[in-house]
């Protein structure tokens, strides 16, 4: 008797003698590490207390609480490696080979984490010279390239992360179960997302950084749940996307 694939409506309830696929397993895992990561990496940017529009006041806000702050720009690394990492295995896992998801996802995650955890590195090197340079009364120029790309490297991984909720949306709204029910809040948190660029919406920024959060956590429990993630496609049903 010939396997059937099973579409996406069907995954919480694969069709039996599928077996589980590693990939999926693992990209969920660090799909919800991600989102400890962030949460602690946000603790700690937020309790520094360094976000000044002047560099030399963000150098002395970090320069009160350097570990607060490292310990936040490691978070945001670790972070950024963990979506990076769920990137590569999503692109491995068999409902995007079976084009059951668009390959373009787990690409822009990768991306996303590649640029988060550029940002987190640049965190850290701040928070281990903060002290020096405050003493010395003035930043170095290449102090003041990091905290720049600090921030670029942070808004870009957040704004392609955004893109990538974008483009999962269609995807969830062809799954059924949990994946349908969320997926027009993930269209409307990657529009959110999207907007980082814009300084005249901090609240909006703080909203949509906290719905991707629980976002993550919630498509990784759903990935490690029950058999949802049970199975390849059949051997010779198809191979990874073109």
């Amino acid at each position: 008797m010939q396997h059937r694939t099973p579409t996406l409506p069907e995954l919480p309830n694969a069709v039996a003698g599928y077996p589980r696929d590693p990939a999926a397993s693992r990209a969920a895992t660090l799909l919800l590490l991600a989102a400890l990561a962030t949460v602690v990496a946000v603790v700690g940017r937020v309790l520094a207390n360094a976000d000044r529009a002047d560099l030399m006041q963000s150098l002395a806000a970090i320069a009160d609480r350097p570990e607060l702050y490292g310990i936040g720009g490691a978070a945001r690394c670790l972070s950024g490696i963990a979506l990076a990492g769920a990137g590569w295995f999503l692109w491995r896992a068999w409902f995007i080979r079976q084009r059951l998801g668009s390959p373009l996802v787990p690409i822009l995650f990768a991306a996303s984490g590649a640029s988060t955890a550029i940002s987190g590195v640049c965190a850290v090197a701040l928070a281990l010279v903060a002290g020096d340079l405050v003493a010395l009364g003035s930043p170095w120029p290449v102090a003041e390239v990091t905290a720049d790309l600090r921030w670029i490297a942070g808004k870009l991984g957040f704004s392609v992360a955004g893109l990538a909720l974008l483009v999962a949306s269609r995807y969830q709204w062809k799954a059924g179960g949990v994946l349908r029910r969320i997926a027009p809040l993930s269209a409307i948190i990657g529009i959110a997302m999207l907007l980082i660029w814009y300084d005249g919406v901090t609240a909006l920024h703080r909203i949509s950084g906290i719905a991707f959060v629980l976002w993550l956590g919630v498509v990784g429990a759903v990935l490690l749940s029950a058999r949802s993630q049970a199975g390849h496609a059949p051997s010779g049903a198809g191979t990874g996307p073109a």
